[in-house]
């Protein structure tokens, strides 16, 4: 489980609490991160960088001593901080020899799908010529309100994962691990070492949002995780302040939790689960039970559509799973319960006779 010596790609996440020491920025912290990803690249190693802190270091430049809570506050602290972060890696990199490159991204980039495809061709660019890309999300101009598109980082650290095909998702945080229980409140909350499947149980004991200016929490992190083993990716959850944290869990020291990986999907078939659905699409139960046996999606079976959505759309089938339409929902709506042919006639010959083909769909369940 823990044998990472065939491991070739790595994200490693940083959270906004770990890079912090007193309120400030902890300049030694970052050069022992530098140093530690250097002996992976010297082992010849992909290592992505996904960080949080941005808005954390504005807010401390401008001595703010709570955490920003309005929108453009927050997005002026990111866009201070920021700078500030990127100086930080760099400067402790170069005394490693080593480049990094700033990628900021919004969760727009990761659902559109030739973003998504420019973003992972621009990480796989900058790995070859020996680089550490360091992604953090675009806060000072993402439209979604900061801190719930990607959770501290979480979800966006899991989602590169997916995308660069990664072996190993680290997740440095204040967190010791993930706890049979909220720690903060039960004294006798136990670590728990390997988690081979995220159960209602987990989710429903993990605790809720982070701290002082982290926006992230252990549900977060779960999710994380789950993205994470979708692509047959392990995850290890740690606190980031343990010594030398990166290369311990390299070396197969067993800290904190780790996640192990249920099924492993292809690259499309993560980014429609991982894409923000534009509407729904309603099914009667023979058409779900068809879907499940690999079946295409058929007009006969929809009984409602929801929603305003684009042919090429990712949108919800039912509660139960993502596809892409091949049919937009003003002309579905017209289509909805009738038999295939009427697509050609509505839509023209050459159209696809199906609402969604097998390949272009995901359920959410293992």
């Amino acid at each position: 489980m823990r044998n990472f010596e065939k491991t070739k790609r790595v994200v490693i996440k940083i959270g906004t609490n770990t890079l912090a020491k007193g309120g400030g920025i902890d300049t030694a912290y970052f050069t022992g991160v530098a140093e530690q990803v250097k002996s992976l690249i010297d082992a010849e190693r992909h290592v992505v960088i996904v960080t949080s802190g941005a808005i954390g270091m504005g807010a401390g430049q401008l001595g703010l001593t709570e955490k920003p809570r309005e929108m453009k506050m927050r997005q002026a602290c990111a866009a201070i901080g920021q700078p500030l972060l990127m100086r930080e890696y760099r400067k402790a990199f170069e005394q490693k020899g080593v480049q990094v490159a700033q990628v900021l991204v919004t969760a727009e980039v990761l659902t559109n799908r030739k973003t998504y495809l420019n973003l992972r061709n621009a990480i796989e660019a900058l790995l070859e010529l020996g680089v550490v890309p360091v992604l953090n999300e675009n806060d000072s101009v993402s439209t979604a309100e900061i801190g719930t598109a990607f959770g501290d980082n979480d979800k966006l650290s899991a989602l590169v994962a997916s995308k660069i095909d990664a072996d190993l998702l680290i997740m440095l945080t204040d967190i010791d691990a993930l706890y049979d229980k909220n720690p903060q409140e039960h004294a006798d909350a136990k670590p728990i070492p390997v988690v081979f499947e995220i159960t209602e149980e987990i989710i429903r004991n993990a605790g809720g949002s982070g701290s002082v200016h982290s926006t992230g929490g252990m549900k977060t992190k779960i999710e994380a995780a789950r993205i994470a083993a979708n692509a047959g990716c392990r995850i290890v959850l740690a606190n980031g302040r343990e010594d030398r944290v990166i290369s311990r869990i390299m070396s197969g020291e067993p800290l904190g939790t780790i996640f192990m990986p249920k099924r492993k999907l292809s690259n499309r078939a993560r980014w429609i689960l991982n894409s923000s659905p534009a509407g729904t699409i309603r099914v009667d139960d023979g058409a779900l039970k068809a879907l499940r046996n690999h079946k295409s999606l058929l007009p006969s079976g929809v009984t409602g559509v929801e929603g305003s959505f684009e042919q090429g759309e990712v949108v919800m089938i039912n509660q139960a799973a993502k596809a892409v339409a091949s049919i937009g929902s003003a002309q579905l709506e017209d289509l909805a319960g009738k038999h295939s042919r009427e697509i050609k006639k509505l839509l023209g010959p050459s159209h696809r006779d199906v609402v969604a083909i097998p390949e272009d769909i995901v359920f959410l369940d293992y």
